[in-house]
C-alpha cells in the first residue's frame, strides 16, 4: 500500500526550511566558513576596546575605584595597629614594620582594662539587641494584628519622635538617671542596667515601625486559621508569627547590636566607673591626652572591637537581604 498522508509533504517542507534556518544561524554565529566554530578557521574578531569601555568597561572601573576607596581605610587601620611607633603619620608604607606590642599592651595595662570593656560591650550589646527584638516584635504585632483606639496616632508618634536628634535628650536623660539613682541605685547613674534601659527606649521606635511593615506581609488568614483551632494571641505570636518573621528579627537584632556597641555619647554620660565602661568610651582614653596619644594601641583595640559585629553579621547574613526588603511592600 502507498503511504498516503495529506499533510506529509507540507510537514516535510516545513522541517527542511527550519533546518536550513538553523544552519544559517549557526554559520553566522561561528563567523561563516572561517569562524571560530570551524576547525582550522580564523578566530572571531575581538570587540574593540572603545566599545567595551562604553558598554561595560566604565562600570568595572568605577567598581574597582569604589572597592579601593572602601578597603584602603581598613588596611590603613590594620597596618597602624602593627606599627610599634604608636603614630599614624609615618613615611613607611603599609605593613613595613610589624609588631604585636600594641595588642599585648591592650590586655596588660592596669589603667585601661580593655578586657573588661570588651566583655561589657558584648553583654550590653547582646542584652539590648535581645530586648529590642522581643519588645519591638510585641509592639509590631499589636499594631499589625489588633485594632484599638489611638493605633494610627501611636504609629505616627513613633515615627515623629525619631526625627529629633539624640543630643536633645542627653541632659534630660542625665537628670532622670540621677533622680532614679537616688531611689533605685541599681538602675540609675553609673549602672549598666540603666544604660540598657535607655538604649531600649531609644531603639524601640524605629525598630517597631520597621517590624510593623514586615508583620503586615504575613497573611492574616494564618491567624484566623489558628484561632479556629483554639489558639490565642500569645500562642499565635510565639509559635507561628515569630518563625515567619525571623529575617526581620535578625536584621533588627544586628542593627541594634551595632548601634549600641559603637555608641559613645550616652555611654560616656551614664557610665562613670572605668570598669563598667564600653569599648567606645574606653578606646577614647588612648587618644584623649594630648601628650600621651597612642594611635597604634587605639587602632589595635578598634580592630579587635570590629570582630563582634562582623561575626554577628556573618552569622545572620542570609536573613539580612530578605529582612530589609520584604517589609517595604505590603
Amino acid at each position: 500500500m502507498s503511504d498516503f498522508r495529506p499533510g506529509a509533504p507540507a510537514a516535510k517542507g516545513l522541517l527542511e526550511k527550519v533546518a536550513d534556518e538553523d544552519t544559517e544561524i549557526t554559520s553566522s554565529r561561528d563567523g561563516g566558513s572561517g569562524g571560530a566554530g570551524v576547525p582550522g578557521g580564523a578566530p572571531a574578531p575581538k570587540r574593540p576596546f572603545r566599545r567595551y569601555f562604553r558598554e561595560t568597561g566604565w562600570r568595572h572601573l568605577i567598581g574597582i575605584l569604589v572597592g579601593i576607596f572602601a578597603i584602603f581605610p581598613l588596611l590603613y587601620v590594620i597596618s597602624a595597629s602593627f606599627n610599634p611607633n604608636g603614630t599614624l603619620l609615618t613615611a613607611n608604607g603599609l605593613f613595613q614594620r610589624l609588631s604585636l606590642d600594641s595588642y599585648v599592651s591592650l590586655f596588660t595595662s592596669a589603667q585601661h582594662p580593655y578586657g573588661a570593656w570588651f566583655v561589657n560591650t558584648l553583654v550590653i550589646g547582646l542584652v539590648t539587641a535581645a530586648g529590642t527584638v522581643f519588645l519591638g516584635a510585641l509592639a509590631a504585632y499589636s499594631f499589625s494584628r489588633m485594632r484599638f483606639t489611638g493605633r494610627r496616632v501611636g504609629l505616627t508618634t513613633l515615627l515623629v519622635v525619631q526625627m529629633f536628634p539624640q543630643l536633645l535628650a542627653v541632659v534630660a536623660i542625665f537628670l532622670l538617671m540621677v533622680a532614679i539613682g537616688d531611689i533605685f541605685p541599681a538602675i540609675g547613674l553609673n549602672s549598666q542596667i540603666g544604660l540598657i534601659m535607655v538604649y531600649l527606649g531609644g531603639a524601640l521606635g524605629v525598630n517597631t515601625y520597621l517590624m510593623y511593615g514586615f508583620f503586615n506581609t504575613v497573611p492574616s488568614s494564618i491567624d484566623e486559621a489558628a484561632k479556629i483551632d483554639g489558639a490565642g494571641h500569645a500562642r499565635i505570636f510565639f509559635t507561628i508569627i515569630l518563625r515567619l518573621v525571623a529575617p526581620i528579627l535578625a536584621v533588627v537584632g544586628l542593627l541594634s547590636f551595632i548601634g549600641t556597641s559603637s555608641e559613645f555619647v550616652l555611654a560616656s554620660v551614664i557610665l562613670i566607673d572605668p570598669d563598667k565602661q564600653t569599648l567606645a568610651v574606653g578606646l577614647y582614653k588612648f587618644i584623649s591626652d594630648e601628650f600621651s596619644k597612642n594611635w597604634s594601641v587605639f587602632a589595635a583595640g578598634a580592630v579587635l572591637a570590629a570582630i563582634l559585629p562582623v561575626a554577628l553579621f556573618l552569622a545572620l547574613q542570609r536573613y539580612i537581604v530578605g529582612g530589609l526588603t520584604a517589609g517595604s511592600v505590603k
